[in-house]
């Protein structure tokens, strides 16, 4: 494998693309699991607020594991919990896994699908125990408007409330900043983010532009400050939906204020694929996890 990191900037890095990537099956899971699927996380509530679970078998019952929380992408108006998305090598490495659903745009506007994320977690902290789990140890983790809702919680978490509190965010090409989407997009796309029916516009319930104040609080940007969650950000420099810049404005916000945030820039990567998924893209992010794991822990 040529994998060649060369740091360009303080907390960014270049990771070169290669032909080297793991091959991985999403449903063949790496070590013997035991699974728990459509736990409702809030009483009578919609039947995407609920998520899976996935705990890895270990020797040591009474040992609690740390947990990766997944969030999945679809523009916020698509995809699903189902299945461990690009997740389930963290089972191998002894972490528990927990993939969330939320509400999508067709059924309410932004805050909610923040509001459930952070729901989710909630039960999770407030039950894990029961399933092995180490709640004082979470990394949240999402790709696409998922990586936008795991900077969101990173951002808008409360460090000094146990039930709101990560450890660290692991972002996929996730936007930052709704109102500079469109501006920022040099790459051939047959989107607009500043058109009434965008996936950016009905998540805030109103056309970009014309409701500013709301693209604003729907923007990780916006809420960043010294007693954020440090973030890993894994994005492509082709990538045509979600522009580079977005990763770099928040980079920026966080080195601002001093908080850990480290930029992975992905030579030739597009809005994902297996780019994401090669051994140096996953030795960064097992790092990651570990660091932050074994900080919450001491």
């Amino acid at each position: 494998m040529n994998v060649n990191f060369q740091g360009v900037l303080a907390g960014v890095l270049v990771l070169g693309f290669g032909t080297a990537c793991v091959a991985q099956e999403e449903e063949e899971l790496p070590v013997a699991v035991t699974e728990y699927f459509d736990l409702a996380y809030v009483d009578g509530g919609d039947d995407r607020q609920k998520l899976d679970l996935y705990i890895p078998a270990r020797e040591d019952k009474s040992k609690k594991l740390p947990l990766v929380v997944w969030i999945h992408g679809g523009g916020w108006a698509k995809g699903s919990k189902d299945g461990t998305g690009n997740c389930s090598w963290v089972l191998e490495e002894g972490y528990a896994l927990a993939s969330i659903g939320y509400r999508l745009t067709d059924v309410a506007p932004f805050p909610a699908q923040l509001d459930d994320c952070k729901a989710g977690i909630q039960w999770l902290k407030k039950n894990g125990a029961e399933f092995g789990i180490d709640a004082n140890r979470i990394v949240v983790w999402g790709s696409s408007a998922g990586g936008h809702l795991v900077a969101m919680l990173g951002t808008t978490g409360d460090p000094k409330d146990s039930g709101d509190d990560i450890d660290g965010v692991i972002d996929w090409f996730g936007p930052t900043e709704l109102l500079t989407m469109q501006e920022q997009r040099t790459l051939p796309v047959k989107l607009d983010a500043n058109a009434p029916d965008s996936y950016e516009s009905k998540l805030v319930g109103g056309t970009l532009q014309e409701v500013p104040e709301k693209a604003k609080a729907a923007s990780p940007v916006t809420h960043v400050t010294e007693d954020d969650a440090p973030i890993l950000i894994l994005h492509g420099d082709q990538d045509p939906l979600v522009p580079l810049q977005q990763s770099y404005t928040l980079v920026k916000a966080y080195d601002a204020v001093e908080v850990p945030a480290q930029l992975v820039v992905i030579e030739g990567a597009g809005h994902g694929g297996p780019a994401f998924q090669t051994e140096g893209a996953r030795k960064v992010m097992l790092e990651f996890l570990n660091r932050r794991t074994a900080v919450a822990s001491e």
